[in-house]
């Protein structure tokens, strides 16, 4: 999914002037309340446990209503790794055949495999919709993390979108940490702050 941006908000952005932004208050709650992500019956969020590509891939299709989109590809996915009877077989096939996610060589998926915040935040914005920035926007976007140099260079434009959107939580040196494992505070974190963006879009 491509998405386009207005002149005036870009050209806002390439001259330093901040967009507003509505800062999202209880990630975890939010997005819990939203229905987009789930505690444990002890109450328990477990926010810094990672990510696996297969928890990715449900939060996803939730989240996004990727089930209601026209996927490019109308059939089955061959999956070797990802049987019928797997938990997260029904959205593994969805963010498959929309393009949301990919999978591995040999019809691969691996599942239970942890995902990168630079591959998770860029399949998050695969899911929003990529913004078409051409290639001076996106390398001055990045340029404003000191580790952006470590984005691999398959998600630097997906990557430019999510950081632009604000999805993305950066430490107190404003670095990305595009190489650490996604946990789930984090993708609470990208999903409250998708919350604002439907209650206040650009």
């Amino acid at each position: 999914m491509q998405r386009w941006i207005s002149a005036l908000t870009l050209t806002m952005m390439l001259a330093g002037v901040a967009v507003a932004q509505t800062p999202a208050q209880n990630p975890i709650d939010r997005v819990v309340e939203a229905g987009y992500m789930s505690r444990t019956t002890g109450g328990d969020f477990r926010e810094s446990e990672f990510l696996s590509r297969a928890e990715l891939a449900s939060i996803l299709v939730r989240s996004f209503q990727l089930s209601d989109r026209t996927p490019p590809n109308p059939n089955r996915i061959q999956v070797r790794d990802v049987p019928s009877n797997h938990w997260a077989y029904s959205d593994i096939q969805t963010v498959l055949r929309t393009g949301v996610m990919t999978g591995y060589r040999d019809n691969l998926f691996f599942p239970e495999q942890r995902v990168s915040r630079a591959e998770a935040f860029s399949i998050f914005a695969q899911a929003y919709g990529v913004f078409q920035f051409p290639e001076q926007t996106i390398a001055e976007v990045l340029s404003q993390y000191p580790d952006s140099a470590q984005i691999p260079t398959w998600a630097q434009k997906s990557m430019a979108t999510a950081l632009y959107e604000g999805f993305v939580n950066t430490d107190a040196e404003n670095r990305i940490n595009p190489s650490l494992p996604m946990t789930r505070g984090d993708m609470a974190f990208a999903l409250s702050r998708y919350l604002d963006r439907l209650e206040q879009p650009r």
